[in-house]
């Protein structure tokens, strides 16, 4: 099972819409997918209409059964929602003698899926930190402008950091350009920049579309919501790019 996290500390780069479409876009290759998230505003639970009586709070503190917090909400996509009361999570982790290591015992328990994608809060907090120790790729969504391109010169070092203290081996293995206009000067700089800074990683960017904003609101994926707009071609060169990352 590939382990693949969602990550970057700046928001508003598009975490949330890349995670929950190269999910569904995975599962529909056939690919068995786990989504988890672990943002305490449960943008997952709401972009994709979840009813989910546990979620990775209740896993963690009152120490349910993982089934239990499993919701399926479409073919080979199943998911762990949470909600709000995750913030409370730091301070429990932060009570444990080995917090760094009580996210890899509840997840590690996982299997039977192919993909597992975790949808990380933009934070350097304890619970990306156990996320980023427990997970084998990032991939790093960024938005193709200035603070988003300066914020990912950042992210070698933090990865270096998690790595060192948790004795752990998460790799980049991409980094995806999101809210892309080729009409926008910024954009195509900051994308050339991206591109030439990171030659070997970088994905194609996913343009900005009002589709990607809309599909949330009808609780569906792009490729459910609006499979012939720019946001599902882009996506779904995402999802091929990942799967021919699998012979490698």
């Amino acid at each position: 099972m590939r382990k693949i996290c969602i990550f970057n500390y700046k928001g508003g780069v598009g975490k949330t819409t890349t995670a929950i479409n190269l999910a569904a876009g995975l599962s529909r290759q056939d690919r068995r997918v786990l989504l988890v998230d672990l943002d305490p505003q449960g943008n997952i639970d709401a972009s994709l209409k979840v009813n989910s009586e546990y979620d990775l709070y209740d896993a963690i503190t009152k120490k349910l059964p993982l089934q239990t917090c499993i919701v399926n909400v479409a073919k080979n996509l199943d998911i762990i929602t949470s909600k709000e009361n995750l913030v409370k999570l730091e301070h429990f982790l932060l009570q444990d003698e080995d917090s760094r290591l009580v996210m890899k015992r509840v997840l590690e328990k996982i299997n039977g899926y192919d993909y597992m994608i975790i949808d990380c809060p933009p934070s350097l907090g304890i619970l990306n930190q156990n996320a980023l120790a427990f997970g084998e790729e990032a991939f790093v969504p960024v938005a193709t402008d200035f603070l988003g391109y300066d914020a990912l010169g950042k992210m070698d070092q933090i990865i270096t950091k998690i790595n060192d203290h948790y004795e752990s081996n998460i790799v980049v293995k991409r980094i995806i350009p999101t809210f892309f206009d080729k009409r926008n000067k910024i954009c195509k700089t900051m994308l050339a920049k991206i591109q030439n800074d990171f030659p070997e990683i970088t994905a194609y960017p996913i343009r900005y579309t009002s589709k990607l904003k809309e599909a949330p609101m009808y609780g569906k994926s792009i490729f459910s919501y609006a499979k012939s707009s720019p946001g599902a071609e882009d996506y779904g060169q995402l999802v091929e790019d990942v799967i021919r990352m699998e012979a490698s």
